[in-house]
């Protein structure tokens, strides 16, 4: 989340915070985020200033969606549980990680140090799709009612990412965290020097790594460490 979006939120909620001064800070701190929540900006998904970012597509998580990464790069987490957000997605392919979480109150005595509530949350779950330039998708999944039938839906959960109009774009599948994500195209090496005078030696780096061989990472990795 960019800087500026962070103290928008502040700014926007801190008369709140003032005005408040005899709850307990907990307290404070939830009215505030409740009653400023519709002002919150966009989470970018991105590192720097892409052009494409004029155009980029909203993706809605209500709350039990709590996205972890998207395209590699992990997101910010908040406070509180229920938080709903906008994240926005690049045009293009677009790869994002989640899972469900919901909770539920313990009934009858709690003793003390436990915790008053019951935590089912799913395993991480990944979904691909294209996003269109200035897109809107959302989350659609089977939500429960009750806690045993959020446990009962633990295996087999799945959730399904829809456009406006309610069409499906792609349906999520269990992250596998081994399968790297980059939006980056693999360079040839003659590709690879020339990006490296105009682009990030980094990005430049992962390209050339991607393409050599075993012996030649082996004779880079004894070179990169004498």
């Amino acid at each position: 989340m960019n800087i500026c979006h962070v103290l928008s939120l502040y700014k926007s909620c801190s008369l709140a915070v003032k005005q408040s001064g005899r709850w307990g800070l907990s307290g404070v701190l939830l009215l505030a985020l409740a009653g400023c929540s519709s002002n919150v900006a966009k989470v970018e998904t991105w590192q720097g200033s892409p052009a494409s970012a004029a155009n980029a597509a909203t993706l809605e998580a209500p709350g039990p969606i709590q996205v972890s990464q998207v395209n590699g790069q992990k997101m910010t987490s908040f406070l509180m549980d229920d938080f709903a957000l906008n994240y926005a997605l690049l045009p293009g392919e677009n790869e994002v990680v989640f899972t469900h979480k919901t909770i539920w109150a313990k009934s009858g005595v709690v003793e003390n140090g436990e915790s008053k509530v019951h935590v089912v949350k799913s395993a991480p779950q990944v979904v691909r799709f294209n996003a269109e330039p200035d897109a809107v998708y959302r989350f659609r999944y089977d939500q429960p009612k009750s806690r045993s039938e959020a446990e009962g839906m633990l295996e087999g959960f799945s959730a399904t990412v829809i456009e406006e109009d309610g069409q499906v774009v792609a349906e999520s599948s269990v992250w596998e965290p081994s399968k790297v994500w980059d939006r980056t195209p693999n360079l040839s090496g003659s590709q690879a020097a020339e990006a490296a005078s105009g682009g990030s030696a980094l990005n430049t780096l992962k390209s050339v790594w991607a393409t050599a061989t075993e012996d030649e990472k082996k004779a880079f990795l004894r070179w990169a460490f004498e």
